[in-house]
């Protein structure tokens, strides 16, 4: 008998399962897994699996689902509220009637990961969650051409601005929030949890989320309220260590903003391990090389998350000069010492601007692609996206 089936064995496998069954109904469904069983044991109470399983995937008011379980609504709201505050459950206010709908396991990841939690639930939790990102989770995305998130390049690596969309600039974006807030990486935080991976050297809280969700994190203790200016801190922090913004994959009111690295993001791994066809969803637009100017230092090909820059030897630029103007306006000269320059895997590239940030001679910008790709405008037009490739 191996651990799964140990652990599996403490628990009463007949409530989990019909949980699973149940999640299955829901809009991504439950992928399997070796560790999916266990995974739901560990997050699960029997108790909260037996109430849980049923419940609907749509909001739904307190006497509906009182009515429903036949659980006394004096005795059902603290309840549902528990399960609000652990990611299980959705709990939503609008025009002031509480609302409560079912989490999938999609969801239900995430909002795990976003209290950045190390507590005895967490250890027990985490290492079994991380297992299931990197071994179920994702097995339905292969194929998928609209990623869950969309790459949101880093600004100030764009070439010329007057092209750029709305829903592609960060400073247009943040203009239309109203509520801002952070949470820890759930990809980051389960990775560190897990003993069998090794610790990642990326800051957590770095997850950004935004009005109605924002507001469903804070009130459940999942996170914290933060301003415009912080938010603009840990985007710029982020694109200084060389993390990807990502954001939901939609024009209309995305809620979310990810600070992705490639060792840890769900996206990257899938692409890397299980070979996905893409990580994130890439930009409209792509890196271009300045070689005249470039002087081989390789910080580009360190920081591409794609491999799409390599160093290509060229003998004669060795110890060639390049002038710069720096952001104080003062010139500055730079030496080639390698008699290498970089060189673009265009075909790699998902248009981050991570490599541009931080190139010393300039030689990197972000230019528009020709043919202009356009996200789904709203969740639901991207959820249903997701169902007609997976589902055909």
């Amino acid at each position: 008998m191996d651990a799964n089936q140990r652990t599996i064995a403490e628990y009463d496998r007949e409530i989990y399962i019909k949980l699973i069954d149940w999640l299955k109904q829901s809009w991504y469904g439950v992928p399997d897994s070796d560790v999916l069983l266990p995974y739901v044991a560990a997050r699960y109470t029997t108790e909260e699996a037996a109430l849980l399983t049923g419940m609907p995937f749509s909001p739904k008011t307190l006497a509906e689902l009182a009515d429903l379980t036949k659980i006394n609504a004096g005795l059902l709201r603290p309840k549902l509220d528990s399960l609000a505050s652990k990611g299980l459950v959705y709990k939503q206010v609008k025009e002031g009637i509480v609302r409560y709908l079912l989490h999938d396991i999609f969801t239900i990841y995430r909002g795990f990961g976003w209290p950045g939690g190390h507590d005895a639930y967490d250890q027990a939790v985490g290492p079994l969650q991380h297992k299931y990102l990197t071994g179920g989770l994702m097995s339905p995305w292969k194929n998928v051409k609209e990623k869950g998130l969309r790459v949101l390049p880093v600004d100030a690596t764009i070439e010329d601005s007057r092209g750029v969309l709305p829903y592609e600039e960060v400073r247009k974006i943040l203009d239309k929030v109203e509520y801002f807030t952070v949470s820890h990486c759930p990809c980051r935080h389960a990775n560190n949890l897990d003993p069998d991976s090794a610790d990642c050297q990326y800051p957590t809280e770095v997850c950004l989320h935004f009005d109605k969700l924002g507001h469903y994190i804070v009130e459940n203790g999942m996170g914290r309220e933060i301003t415009r200016q912080e938010t603009e801190e840990i985007l710029k922090r982020s694109a200084e260590l060389g993390l990807i913004h990502g954001i939901s994959n939609q024009q209309e009111k995305p809620d979310t903003i990810c600070n992705c690295c490639r060792d840890c993001c769900i996206w990257f791994l899938a692409m890397n391990k299980y070979g996905h066809n893409g990580s994130l969803t890439p930009s409209n637009f792509r890196v271009t090389v300045n070689q005249s100017t470039c002087t081989g230092c390789g910080l580009c090909v360190k920081r591409c998350p794609m491999e799409a820059l390599h160093l290509l030897d060229a003998p004669p630029v060795k110890g060639r000069k390049t002038t710069i103007k720096t952001k104080e306006g003062r010139q500055r000269e730079l030496t080639n010492k390698t008699g290498k320059i970089a060189e673009l895997n265009p075909e790699r590239c998902i248009g981050c601007g991570i490599c541009a940030y931080k190139c010393q001679s300039q030689s990197l910008t972000l230019a528009r692609t020709q043919v202009e790709h356009h996200p789904p405008q709203t969740g639901r037009e991207w959820i249903t996206q997701f169902i007609a490739d997976t589902r055909g």
